[in-house]
């Protein structure tokens, strides 16, 4: 009901999210009445919603935040509530407008390729003519198998600010693996399609169930961030979603990588650790390093250079601990180092240049590590 917006918007704007670059309260599917009303507007549910879309929107504002809201380009949404077929393109367009939202999510469900084709543009051009700016999801992609030569990444990337690729996250450990998998598997068709205004997504970070600590691809990802929220949501990730969210530059404009990872296969050990190293590139030659373990069973110390995850020879690195805070201070690329990784959780770094041993210090801002990383386990 329109209470648990009202009440997520109040913990956005009172506990510190806001601040952090959390912006949007979004609703997601099954908002309306089951029937549009006699002019074909949509209407949202009249006992779920009694105050209108108008209203709660008007409330988000307020609290210097943006509404959210979602529509499906077919006969019906996903929960079977009513779609936005293409001669409601532009009534439904101009609707969300009035009502002031800031965001649209346009599903897919209940239409064919042809019809995706032809809508998903045509509702950008829509939006575009309510003088509103309105942020334009679309999951065109996801429901044509996420990659070319079936998705179009050019075009796409002219018509939506952020597409749903691949599959919706579940609050499960496997669903989480599954959509890294895939991500890390093709990102070297995804990531150059990524950039300022128009990101990859790889569906919203599950935030208060039980896979609160699974969202850390996300963070090192170029998507902007959204998040599953509870009304009690836990803020123990902020260090990561203050970088992230609030700093548009280093977290989402700048780099290479979509996912960046590793792939010494090591085939000559008798047992592979299952603990898979990613890079992030930041600007000013900084990076961001997850070591990630996929083992269920106990901790695991595993011990590596930087030289080792090609880090440029002879520089020395200042490296934070983004969720403990500790501070190490000098690490040549070649020293060896141990980090304890829980059961299916992370450790992650963020390493800057302190000094370039053998080069002066106006180089140190050029380097990075060097490119051509491929996926696979460590």
């Amino acid at each position: 009901s329109e209470m648990l917006f009202f009440e997520m918007a109040d913990r956005l704007a009172e506990d510190g999210w806001r601040e952090l670059g959390y912006e949007y309260v979004n609703i997601d599917d099954c908002w309306s009445a089951k029937q549009r009303d006699t002019a074909g507007q949509l209407v949202p549910d009249p006992e779920r919603f009694p105050s209108g879309i108008k209203a709660l929107a008007d409330y988000v504002h307020a609290r210097g935040l943006k509404l959210g809201i979602y529509g499906d380009l077919g006969t019906f949404t996903c929960g079977g509530y009513p779609g936005t077929t293409l001669d409601y393109v532009k009534q439904d367009a101009q609707t969300f407008a009035e009502w002031g939202v800031g965001m649209l999510k346009l599903d897919g469900c209940y239409s064919s390729t042809e019809e995706q084709a032809e809508g998903y543009p045509e509702m950008a051009r829509a939006l575009n003519a309510t003088g509103r700016p309105i942020v334009y999801s679309c999951s065109w992609p996801a429901y044509q198998g996420g990659l070319p030569p079936r998705v179009n990444y050019t075009i796409l990337a002219e018509v939506c600010n952020l597409w749903h690729n691949y599959g919706d996250i579940q609050d499960s450990w496997d669903s989480v693996l599954s959509i890294l998998d895939w991500y890390s598997a093709n990102q070297d068709m995804l990531q150059p399609a990524a950039g300022p205004g128009h990101w990859n997504d790889p569906d919203m970070v599950w935030l208060g169930g039980g896979c609160t600590a699974a969202g850390w691809g996300w963070e090192v990802s170029k998507d902007p961030l959204l998040g599953a929220g509870q009304r009690k949501s836990t803020r123990s990730r902020s260090p990561v979603a203050a970088k992230r969210q609030s700093s548009c530059c280093p977290w989402l404009s700048c780099g290479k990588s979509l996912w960046l990872q590793w792939t010494l296969h090591c085939l000559s050990m008798p047992e592979k650790s299952h603990i898979e190293v990613f890079l992030r590139p930041l600007s000013q030659a900084a990076s961001a390093l997850v070591f990630f373990s996929r083992r269920t069973d106990m901790p695991f110390r595993y011990t590596t250079s930087l030289a080792r995850l090609h880090f440029p020879e002879d520089t020395v690195y200042e490296v934070q601990d983004v969720y403990s805070g500790k501070i190490i201070s000098g690490l040549k690329t070649g020293d060896s180092f141990s980090v304890i990784i829980n059961p299916s959780g992370v450790v992650m770094w963020y390493l800057y240049p302190m000094v370039l041993l053998a080069q002066p210090w106006h180089a140190v801002r050029q380097q990075a590590p060097s490119e051509g990383f491929h996926p696979v386990l460590l």
